[in-house]
């Protein structure tokens, strides 16, 4: 690497104090010189404690969570030593800012600033420059300090990084190889990038489905800093990346927010410029997906950045260009921005401040309020994911709301009642309301980084208006337990339609109770009550053997807060009765999940983690390595999750899976996994290619167009309206339609055999979202859901990835559905 020219030594230039002129380096502390080695967290962490105690004045360690490997998470709060006795009034002051708390702010002089480092786990070089970063501010930027606070979260994915640099450790050479064949450049699945689970947390803010996410917003949104960077790193022979970002920008982004980051930019650029570093702005990381590290804070009012630094390859590797990029010069490109950034902020604090105080005057916001009305488990499942952000909800005051119709795609009314919940952009956090909840995200540009559609009402499965007058709300209230235990009852039965059943299915299936489903509506006779297809039938006749029957039943009833309404007769009204051949028992099946190699990392992520932490019920992962030599008949039901199988499924694992699929296995394909089935000659699943004649036949598109030209052939995250065969099993607890997101552009024809469940028919109704316009014609008459019956078992087809990033909450019932009621007749071990 370059020597540091004088114009950086100026940056870094010494203005010490008589505490911080003792404290230890990385380096010295570490025992080797920073970057000449990876970093494990706890000596990370170590370093961190160690720096909170010898300057206890001005930092502030502390822990905010723990990964799901028991690795802790910490912030550290640095600042002056008066802006450290005074933080608790300096924060409330600094969220007054943004309408949190009473009173206005006495102060608008002290810049929040928040640091992450290494959300993705094997992007590893700026943990090994958040150290330096503290080090040097607190050793030699006091200054800046006077009028900031810096949090430092050194690595939000510790379970990632120490999944990375333990392999990097054990396989590396000494001297490390700088050939990017080595063993030690190419990371083994499931690589580091993802945490424990193979989540991406980077894309996890808004949903927040992990443990590291839901412990860092309730700390995030305690401070809501007024400046947001994101330490990422990139392909080797891309430079550096940093702010202004590219376009499309979500339109509540003010042009001061656009402004600031330009200067920071410029500000990175003198440093990059004098020392002859490399890099870009205004390319590739646009500001419209809402769950990214820069686009959340964004949306809070902060300057929300993202830095990446061409890398993500060992302690040194020879790239393209015959240089080789080694770990000290990437630490030191992070270092360098970090330091910038803080002083920048430093500069501009009192404007920061003002700005911020202006974003949450939530000018200009299109709908005022959002009325939202569907079943108490969805409305219930909305709320927690609004609590976890803090923002505001009511239930609706009686009375006709007029706006724009979720479900109809157009202009109505709505008669609100107490029933239905509003969500109102007139608080605090409304541009983010605005954000989540409007229909239709104006796309400024059609090459973008990301999915285009998210609205919550289609992905929680609920009607809404959107309505640009204010709706009148009051408190929401809650409910008590519903159940008690009736031992006369021949019968308890629980209706189907929301994720908390199937988690109430779950846990009596691990207890050994053995459960019908009905696939026919049915009306109890004592007390006359209507249960529509899938509702849960528990005969006390079918648990002679099982003690305190009524106890387990009750107690997990409500535990997930359901009706479980006891029956006196199973003799029904109407419908089935309770022994009916259409009054099946749930088998309770041993679980198979593929993982490892040709699998998705993320996609098997997705899977593991809804059984393990959403159903709650057992699934063993089987690794493609053994697949060979693995006894399948040990298991009723095999989930292939999104992959790229081709040279995996050859003839001899395809008919090993066709021989057990016939004797009454189940496969549940995902996504990417139906290209193994898809035109081949024993499966009826076949790829929708029309051939348009419209399409350009010859090769003549300019250079510069290619990329612009190849997103007519892309679908990046889109909502379509699907019509459902709610009488499948497949499609138990939903209704004749179905607001699917769409990841990509595949599309597979409907099913001459078997059943098709959701499907597109006609010209797909887009909802929301970017289609290029030579999808559409390929997704007209196209499968969504199917199944396809193999001898006695059968094949679900699932093209839409209902756990993508396991936020759709409206589709996770389908999954179920498919493990639990699909082709009943299966064979059960």
């Amino acid at each position: 690497m370059k020597k540091l020219s004088v114009f950086l030594f100026v940056l870094l230039s010494p203005i010490f104090i008589s505490n911080a002129q003792h404290l230890q380096s990385p380096s010295d502390f570490l025992g080797y010189a920073l970057g000449t080695e990876f970093s494990r967290h706890h000596q990370v962490v170590d370093y961190f404690k160690m720096v909170a105690s010898q300057l206890p004045n001005q930092v502030k360690l502390e822990k905010y969570g723990e990964t799901n490997e028991r690795r802790p998470l910490y912030t550290a709060i640095i600042s002056s030593e008066e802006n450290i006795k005074n933080l608790e009034t300096i924060r409330q002051d600094h969220l007054k800012n943004a309408g949190i708390g009473e009173g206005n702010s006495t102060s608008n002089n002290i810049a929040v600033i928040w640091l992450s480092y290494n959300v993705h786990g094997n992007e590893a070089s700026s943990t090994e420059a958040s150290m330096k970063t503290i080090y040097t501010l607190l050793t030699e930027k006091q200054d800046w300090l006077k009028n900031t606070v810096v949090i430092i979260d050194p690595c939000l994915n510790p379970d990632g990084r120490d999944r990375y640099v333990n392999w990097y450790n054990e396989t590396k050479s000494t001297p490390y190889s700088t050939d990017p064949q080595s063993s030690e450049q190419n990371e083994p699945w499931p690589r580091g990038r993802a945490n424990h689970y193979l989540f991406d947390l980077n894309r996890d803010w808004v949903w927040a489905t992990q443990k590291e996410t839901q412990a860092r917003l309730k700390v995030y949104n305690k401070w809501l800093p007024i400046i947001h960077v994101d330490f990422h790193e990139q392909g080797m022979n891309d430079p550096y990346y940093f702010s202004p970002a590219a376009e499309p920008f979500h339109d509540i982004i003010t042009d001061w927010q656009r402004d600031f980051q330009t200067q920071i930019g410029e500000n990175h650029a003198k440093y990059f410029d004098a020392n002859g570093w490399l890099y870009f702005t205004r390319e590739r990381f646009d500001l419209l997906y809402p769950s990214y590290g820069d686009t959340y804070p964004t949306y809070l009012g902060a300057i929300g950045m993202t830095y990446e630094q061409g890398g993500q390859k060992g302690l040194g590797i020879l790239n393209d260009e015959g240089d080789i990029l080694t770990l000290v010069d990437r630490l030191e490109h992070h270092y360098t921005t970090g330091l910038s950034t803080v002083e920048m902020a430093s500069k501009n604090a009192t404007k920061l401040n003002t700005e911020f105080k202006k974003f949450f005057a939530n000018k200009d916001v299109k709908y005022k309020s959002y009325v939202l009305r569907g079943s108490s488990d969805k409305i219930d499942g909305l709320k927690t994911l609004l609590d976890k952000h803090e923002i505001k909800y009511g239930a609706a005051a009686s009375g006709k709301v007029s706006g724009y119709n979720y479900k109809d795609s157009k202009n109505g009314n709505l008669n609100s009642t107490s029933e239905d919940l509003v969500v109102s952009t007139n608080q605090p956090k409304g541009q983010m309301v605005q954000v989540l909840f409007e229909p239709n995200t104006k796309l400024a540009d059609s090459i973008t980084y990301d999915i285009t559609a998210w609205s919550l009402p289609y992905a929680y499965g609920l009607d809404a208006i959107a309505s640009s007058n204010l709706v009148g709300t009051s408190a929401v209230g809650k409910a008590s337990d519903l159940n008690i235990k009736n031992t006369n009852a021949v019968a308890y039965v629980a209706k189907w339609d929301h994720m908390k059943d199937a988690e109430f299915l779950a846990e009596l299936l691990k207890q050994n109770i053995k459960i019908r489903f009905t696939e026919k509506p049915l009306t109890t006779k004592n007390p006359e009550q209507t249960f529509d297809r899938g509702a849960l039938i528990i005969i006390r006749g079918d648990n002679k053997k099982v003690e305190n029957f009524d106890d387990i039943v009750i107690t997990a009833a409500n535990k997930y807060k359901r009706n479980a309404v006891a029956v006196s007769s199973g003799f029904s009204k109407s419908g089935p009765d309770f022994g009916s051949p259409d009054v099946k028992l749930v088998n309770k099946h041993n679980i198979a999940l593929l993982s490892g190699k040709y699998t998705s990392s993320l996609g098997y992520g997705e899977m593991w983690h809804f059984f393990e932490q959403q159903l709650h019920y057992p699934v063993t992962s089987i690794n493609t390595d053994d697949f060979d030599h693995i006894n399948l008949d040990k298991y009723t039901v095999l989930v292939i999750p999104h992959g790229y199988y081709g040279r995996f499924f050859n003839d001899d694992n395809l008919a090993k899976l066709k021989t057990w699929v016939k004797k009454g296995g189940k496969v549940i394909a995902i996504d990417g996994a139906l290209n193994i089935f898809a035109d081949h000659k024993d499966f009826g699943l076949k790829n929708n290619i029309t051939k348009d004649s419209t399409k350009l036949k010859t090769n003549l598109t300019p250079y510069a167009e290619r990329e612009r030209m190849d997103t007519n052939d892309l679908i990046t995250g889109t909502i379509f309206k699907a019509d459902v065969d709610h009488t499948h099993p497949l499609a138990f607890g939903y209704d004749k339609t179905y607001f699917t997101l769409k990841s990509g552009s595949k599309a597979f024809s409907l099913l001459d055999t078997g059943y098709n469940v959701a499907y597109l028919v006609g010209k797909p109704n887009k909802v929301s979202g970017f289609a290029g316009k030579n999808t559409l014609k390929d997704l007209e008459n196209s499968l969504v859901f199917g199944e396809e019956r193999l001898g006695d078992g059968s094949i679900i087809y699932m093209v839409d990835n209902i756990l993508f990033r396991n936020f759709w909450e409206n589709g996770k019932l389908f999954f179920v559905n498919a493990v639990f009621f699909v082709n009943n007749n299966a064979f059960e071990l």
